[in-house]
């Protein structure tokens, strides 16, 4: 509230959805409708907070995922040619400069080769978070899509379509699998389980650890996200941002990931999986 007084002081507020309705309604009968409504609500309702801009005459700003299926994407096309609005959505790791320099330096490469590619991720969450909604697979997609789709977005954004799509393991705290995708083969690590965190980071303190390996060597992923978000409006703003189409690839891989039965400990497993009690 501190921050929201220092910067709009003035800004109408709503704890209710129904208030806040009413009043994008009034707005669009006096024919001055929102210019943008931003979706920051919980994963399953995306999908009808996107539908509810549209029909309010605003163009849509949605978080990642912008919705939890492929079929979902369909359906916000046709609303979006009806309505003649836009619905962009949040694929910040895109902007990150390792990434951009990764992508250019992978399409440089001829003839173009499959890169050997590791990434795990960890964040830990304390005991809230199964509790919460997105603790149900059924509202947040479960780990894969909560935590890793923006992941799974930037592999596809820099090594292209998807091949082939394998979970070995899965439950409430963590996911591994394999992703083969036209010029890379991804062995996958996701968990929110601060056990999983290496020894070394966990004894400095620190409660996430993320890497991404390419051919044996570290992509520096350190730094560089603090504003990315600012970068992503500010491109939208300029009408350069991220629509449907560009989310239905990492959409459809983690939603494959919720239908499918973990094969174990077989073919091309993240390492990890190694140190964790299946």
């Amino acid at each position: 509230m501190g921050i929201l007084d220092s910067y709009f002081p003035d800004v109408h507020f709503f704890s209710e959805f129904e208030r806040f309705d009413r009043h994008v309604d009034k707005l669009r009968r006096c024919n001055n409708p929102v210019d943008y409504i931003s979706i920051c609500s919980p994963n399953y309702l995306h999908d009808a907070h996107v539908r509810f801009a549209l029909r309010s005459g605003s163009d849509a700003i949605c978080e990642k995922p912008l919705v939890l299926n492929p079929w979902n994407i369909d359906g916000l096309y046709e609303i979006e040619q009806e309505s003649e609005k836009k619905i962009y959505t949040i694929l910040q790791l895109r902007l990150h400069p390792s990434v951009t320099m990764l992508k250019h330096e992978i399409a440089s490469k001829l003839p173009r080769k499959k890169h050997e590619i590791d990434l795990t991720y960890i964040t830990s969450r304390g005991n809230w978070y199964l509790q919460s909604w997105k603790g149900d697979s059924k509202k947040s997609g479960g780990i894969a899509t909560n935590i890793g789709i923006h992941f799974f977005d930037m592999l596809y954004f820099v090594f292209g379509g998807v091949q082939e799509n394998i979970l070995h393991y899965s439950i409430e705290t963590k996911a591994a699998g394999y992703l083969e995708l036209a010029h890379a083969r991804v062995r996958w690590f996701l968990s929110i389980d601060s056990d999983d965190i290496p020894a070394v980071h966990k004894a400095a303190g620190k409660r996430t650890f993320r890497s991404i390996t390419c051919d044996g060597e570290e992509i520096e992923f350190s730094d560089g996200f603090t504003d990315l978000h600012t970068q992503s409006y500010e491109e939208i703003l300029k009408g350069n941002g991220y629509g449907l189409e560009s989310s239905r690839v990492a959409i459809e891989t983690v939603s494959s990931l919720r239908h499918v039965r973990p094969r174990g400990l077989t073919g091309e497993y993240h390492p990890l999986l190694n140190e964790v009690s299946l």
